[in-house]
């Protein structure tokens, strides 16, 4: 079997859920490779503190530090915040430990839902294949099925604990997972996930295009506003979503960003467009320049 991560230290995440106790498993036996279990507790559930004796108990079993926190979040927690609380945590503990990358349980099932999930919310095309593994952020088992999980579980004779919120159609993921994939055959699962992989394809071939494109620009805090102004509209946006992410400028709703565009393309010389309280971008007759205030 290839290996799932090159050797080194990593910081895996282990809810205490079927995924990760895999996860855990097949990592532990990778030649060369030295975990730190880290596990996060929401303060959404009042079972909670079960899952984290049973995954401290795990790690010692195999012989492996462990780490936790506790949140609290509180019952009313949105998905969102659950996440970006969990990854909080987990980027710190990297951090902290000097290990060079976060590995998570995420498999196919958890891609295929968030597709659906962000074409819901009206995606743009990153959300079309969001979930990926990066340098920082490994997701090793996004090419096997929940149910290949299950069955390696088992028949290795392991043992899991069920997040009670599973079951609940409270949070959106839930509705979809029980609601929307339950309803797909083997065959329309199978052409989803392959669309899916395609459109992560098409989006790497995409930013390679639009990197090209911000090398050609003028300097690294400006664009060429004549070269801007003559893009198709789509292909304007992705290229100043991707000017100002490099720039720091993040968390632009969809509509912010359109905005932006617009201005860029019709504001008259000397005007600015205000992205955030540090910076702006003046409009010059024939460049668009970053400015900070």
């Amino acid at each position: 079997m290839k290996a799932l991560v090159a050797p080194g230290l990593y910081v895996v995440a282990v809810s205490g859920g079927v995924d990760s106790v895999v996860l855990l498993d097949l990592l532990r036996r990778e030649p060369g490779v030295r975990l730190i279990v880290a596990h996060y507790d929401h303060g959404i559930r009042d079972d909670a503190v079960a899952d984290r004796r049973f995954v401290h108990d795990l790690a010692r079993t195999h012989g492996l530090p462990f780490v936790y926190d506790e949140g609290k979040l509180g019952a009313g927690a949105s998905e969102a915040q659950a996440r970006e609380a969990r990854y909080a945590f987990l980027h710190a503990v990297r951090t902290r430990s000097g290990a060079q990358a976060i590995i998570t349980a995420h498999h196919e099932d958890d891609l295929l839902e968030t597709t659906v999930l962000n074409l819901l919310r009206g995606t743009r095309r990153k959300g079309l294949h969001s979930l990926k593994s990066t340098d920082i952020v490994k997701r090793p088992l996004l090419g096997h099925q929940k149910k290949q999980l299950i069955s390696y579980a088992r028949a290795n004779g392991l043992v899991w604990r069920e997040d009670s919120t599973n079951s609940s159609d409270k949070y959106r993921r839930n509705q979809v997972r029980h609601h929307v994939m339950t309803k797909l055959s083997p065959i329309q699962r199978q052409h989803l996930s392959a669309h899916v992989r395609r459109a992560g394809r098409i989006n790497k071939e995409l930013d390679e295009i639009l990197v090209n494109m911000l090398h050609m620009q003028p300097a690294v805090d400006e664009l060429d506003r004549v070269f801007f102004a003559k893009l198709p509209h789509e292909v304007a946006r992705e290229l100043m979503h991707l000017w100002l992410g490099r720039a720091g400028v993040r968390d632009m709703t969809s509509k912010r960003l359109e905005l932006i565009v617009v201005a860029a393309k019709t504001y008259k010389r000397g005007q600015r467009i205000s992205l955030d309280q540090a910076r702006y971008i003046v409009v010059q007759s024939r460049r668009l320049a970053l400015r900070e205030l």
